[in-house]
């Protein structure tokens, strides 16, 4: 048996880095938001927002830095989703990443698309990325659909109150292909609180039903189901 030793610079250490898989809906699509690295061997090529551990920093300050500084993006708190740990996931050496999760609404990216510093790309258009990220987002986007099978937009991508359409839409945008009407509703509606308010049909022409309102129960409740 070899004993332990307690000096920790006796052992090999890999650099950390943290990237972020920042996911929206964009056109009745889902999307990933790529940046263009500014430098190194792997300049001009997109790939995820992410930066590298700095000495004794938390990953959740890191990500936090590397969403304001280099994309804009404030107030957010990305969800920790997974240690990707291939020693040849990186050719500059041996980097393992703690990735982080977030589903943003697009308004909150305009800053970091008006100024060049990010771009969208269809989930299921994304390939040949560096470091790994072709993998990484692909565990994002499963997630992601999986929590949006089971609860009405989890994510908070539509605003507090929203019509069933919308709701489905965003659903609908979220898995990457269309839900049966009748069968969402029964899926989603015992999750949801009616309002005794309706909306008017989009365009407010006064054609068509107006449709009810919804809000999420404030119970938070939701059965365990996974839709077809």
């Amino acid at each position: 048996m070899v004993p332990e030793r307690d000096d920790l610079l006796s052992y090999p250490r890999p650099s950390v880095a943290a990237d972020v898989v920042l996911l929206t809906v964009a056109d009745g699509e889902l999307k990933v938001v790529l940046r263009r690295r500014d430098e190194g061997r792997h300049a001009g090529e997109w790939m995820l927002p992410g930066t590298m551990l700095r000495e004794r920093e938390r990953l959740g300050d890191a990500v936090l830095r590397c969403l304001e500084t280099r994309m804009h993006v404030r107030g957010r708190s990305p969800r920790q989703l997974h240690v990707f740990d291939d020693p040849d996931r990186d050719d500059r050496g041996w980097v393992l990443t703690v990735t982080h999760l977030d589903v943003v609404p697009l308004a909150e990216l305009e800053l970091a698309l008006e100024h060049g510093h990010g771009q969208l790309r269809a989930v299921d258009q994304v390939h040949g990325l560096p470091f790994s990220h072709d993998e990484i987002i692909g565990w994002g986007v499963r997630m992601v659909r999986w929590e949006y099978g089971q609860t009405p937009d989890p994510w908070c991508l539509l605003d507090d109150e929203f019509t069933m359409t919308q709701l489905r839409q965003v659903h609908d945008a979220v898995a990457g292909a269309p839900h049966q009407k009748d069968t969402f509703r029964r899926a989603m509606e015992p999750q949801l609180e009616a309002l005794d308010i309706r909306a008017m049909p989009p365009g407010g022409s006064g054609l068509g039903r107006p449709a009810r309102v919804y809000r999420r129960r404030p119970d938070g409740y939701h059965p365990v189901l996974i839709m077809a």
